[in-house]
């Protein structure tokens, strides 16, 4: 793992743990197992680390579809796998997160947020053209803005059930509505 990698999953665990406010350096580059001055050699402040972060979570989303291997699988094995993953990973780092969007939002812009998501729309858009031309979903879909929706439909789910207190459902039933909404949106009529 390269020393820029030791960075950001340390900050992770050690926002996790404390909240970002509460996370010195030292404690980051301490859990890294490097010196303080290589971290300035990556990032200028600790409010860098949070696009670094952001993109993190998603490579680690998409490692986890990815190594199930679901290739030759209808699109609905695969979607149901998304949707677990998405939920895992949501209530694995909701701390982390939750600083993503505030820190992005705040202190970058939101087109940051576009380049940090584009290989997942464009892996989430490769996914459904399997899709479409297995003739297991519709054809007439904008695939572009399909893949966005789906992705978006299913962390805005995720987060809401584990970034709020009150759930009067289960978290499987929050899975199992928004697979059956997904399907009645794709699936042809």
């Amino acid at each position: 793992m390269s020393k820029h990698d030791k960075i950001i999953d340390s900050a992770m665990e050690v926002i996790s743990e404390k909240g970002f406010e509460k996370t010195s350096i030292s404690e980051i580059v301490k859990r890294a197992g490097i010196a303080q001055g290589t971290f300035y050699l990556y990032f200028k402040t600790k409010s860098s680390l949070i696009p670094a972060i952001a993109n993190r979570l998603l490579s680690i989303t998409l490692e986890r579809i990815k190594s199930k291997d679901t290739e030759g699988e209808s699109f609905w094995f695969f979607l149901d796998n998304l949707i677990e993953e998405t939920f895992t990973i949501t209530e694995e780092h909701k701390e982390v997160i939750t600083l993503c969007y505030s820190g992005l939002a705040i202190e970058h812009s939101l087109e940051k947020w576009e380049a940090i998501y584009e290989p997942y729309y464009h892996w989430m858009e490769s996914t459904l053209e399997k899709a479409v031309s297995r003739g297991e979903i519709q054809e007439q879909i904008n695939i572009n803005l399909t893949a966005q929706f789906i992705i978006n439909m299913i962390e805005n789910t995720a987060e809401r059930y584990f970034m709020t207190t009150e759930h009067e459902d289960t978290v499987e039933m929050h899975k199992k509505e928004i697979f059956t909404f997904i399907k009645r949106s794709l699936c042809k009529a």
